[in-house]
């Protein structure tokens, strides 16, 4: 697989983070070098929030996350702070560059159960790093507990103490920082929940890792990357000036009967919004007269009255992408509209209602995989546990980046597993965590929106994931740019503004 993005946008696990440390030390760069930087960094950030004479509490573990808190407290005791440091267990059993850190520092060193995070005017949590794979418990627990209520500020290093760098997840108690001092690359937990809440400010440190001597085959080659617009900017459309409004692309939204006429106007709405020459309403016979008599003019509208009627349709006219689910309903025939689609070869959206159906009856599961036509499916984390959720491999301790990817993997299809910190995830692998986006899109009709919009790039020929990827950012912006009060009709009319910045 090749990376799709610029090195920066790369998320590295905690193994892949471990083998660029190994390929910087074979070519040639001591541990100590990147441990000695990465303790400079930490120290530079501790010496933004306090003042030379000010107290600060250095707490290390046992291994090199330790090792950088030893190096950040003999500079910041350099600087003029008053640093008491603690460590987790005995200075003779820490190893390696941790070690070799330790034997610098030369004031005493604290017993963990015998500090109070109170009586400083800041902690740096250099606990554990990215990689513990158990809950805090015991004595080290009850610090975390006294550390999170002391109300200090907290800097930590590379992740907050009890979060898990590849899964964000906190299966025990956890430091709550400030700001979060990671190297090289960002992780996956530092964009998932609850990791990215826990985090803080993250500020990304350059320690000296040369991207051409990691990014290099046979060493790390990463599949997972911040959701940015150089990851999908080179595939958006180019129109010429003669393009006419089928070369656009043409977008067919099923939609069911009069109990939801809303949802998917929304999505036919945005689907116009970002660049598609022509968006069609499918509806049921007793609903035409109410879709013809909303606006926007620009949509059409056309009526099927049973599953046969709705596969001709679409066979019949143009379609380059279909969106299905929005309000589509959860009777019999509602079903027989989602086989339809299911059967059929065009590039399309399974959202909301659709979404439900395939969750019900497995064999549609099969059917996604076996489709002729792209697929994206975009669930939030109740219809993806109806799907999945009795399926090995999809347990929630697994993390959200793991179970996307999963079920990307069994449906051949691009998965959007939405939320706060919405991830994209490819059938080959690939996989993109999102960080744009507000509360104020936790708001009826918001998710129908999203369908739109990668609905509407599918039709002017975006690939799958770079088209889900874009949808879910430009969602994201927009609803930072129209803060709380929005609505779902607000965000179809953000999309050319946030096209536009794209250009700035």
């Amino acid at each position: 697989m090749t990376a799709v993005a610029p090195p920066a946008l790369a998320l590295l696990s905690v193994a892949e983070m471990a083998a660029a440390d190994a390929a910087m030390i074979a070519a040639g760069t001591p541990g100590t070098v990147l441990m000695e930087k990465a303790g400079r960094a930490v120290a530079d950030a501790v010496t933004r929030r306090v003042r030379p004479g000010q107290r600060v509490l250095v707490l290390c573990g046992p291994g090199n996350n330790g090792g950088d808190g030893f190096v950040a407290a003999r500079l910041l005791a350099e600087r003029g702070c008053r640093v008491m440091l603690a460590l987790a267990g005995e200075r003779a059993a820490l190893q390696g560059d941790a070690a070799l850190a330790a034997e610098t520092w030369t004031g005493p060193i604290e017993r963990i159960g015998a500090v109070d995070p109170a009586q400083h005017d800041l902690v740096v949590d250099a606990l554990f790093g990215a990689g513990l794979r158990r809950p805090i418990s015991g004595e080290l627990a009850a610090l975390v507990g006294r550390v999170n209520a002391a109300g200090r500020p907290v800097v930590a290093v590379d992740v907050p103490s009890g979060v898990h760098g590849d899964t964000g997840l906190a299966e025990g108690p956890a430091i709550r920082a400030a700001e979060t001092v990671t190297f090289f690359q960002l992780k996956p937990g530092h964009l998932l929940h609850p990791g990215r809440a826990l985090c803080g400010v993250l500020t990304l440190a350059d320690i000296g890792i040369n991207p051409e001597i990691v990014f290099t085959p046979g060493k790390v080659a990463p599949s997972a990357f911040r959701n940015a617009p150089a990851l999908w900017r080179a595939h958006l459309p180019d129109h010429a000036a003669g393009v006419h409004k089928y070369g656009r692309g043409a977008v067919a939204v099923a939609a069911g009967g009069l109990s939801g006429v809303g949802a998917p106007r929304l999505g036919a709405r945005a689907a116009l919004r970002i660049g598609a020459g022509l968006a069609t309403i499918i509806c049921r016979p007793e609903a035409l007269a109410a879709h013809a008599a909303r606006g926007p003019d620009a949509l059409m509208q056309a009526s099927a009255g049973n599953a046969p009627a709705f596969e001709a349709m679409l066979s019949e006219r143009k379609v380059d992408a279909l969106l299905i689910g929005p309000a589509l309903g959860l009777d019999a025939e509602a079903r027989s509209w989602v086989a339809a689609a299911l059967r059929g070869a065009w590039p399309c959206v399974f959202d909301a209602d659709a979404l439900t159906h395939i969750g019900a009856h497995r064999a549609f599961i099969a059917q996604l995989r076996r489709r002729a036509g792209t697929a994206v499916l975009t669930p939030h984390e109740g219809e993806f546990k109806r799907m999945f959720g009795e399926i090995p491999g999809f347990e929630p301790g697994r993390g959200k980046l793991e179970r996307a990817r999963n079920a990307a993997r069994l449906t051949g299809a691009v998965v959007v597993l939405k939320g706060p910190d919405t991830v994209i995830a490819a059938p080959d692998g690939r996989a993109a965590i999102n960080d744009t986006g507000s509360p104020a899109l936790a708001t009826a009709g918001s998710g129908d929106v999203l369908g739109g919009i990668v609905a509407g790039l599918l039709a002017q020929k975006v690939p799958a994931f770079e088209a889900a990827c874009a949808a879910v950012w430009l969602h994201g912006r927009a609803g930072e740019a129209l803060g709380m009060g929005l609505i779902a009709d607000d965000l179809p009319e953000a999309l050319p503004i946030m096209l536009a910045q794209l250009d700035d």
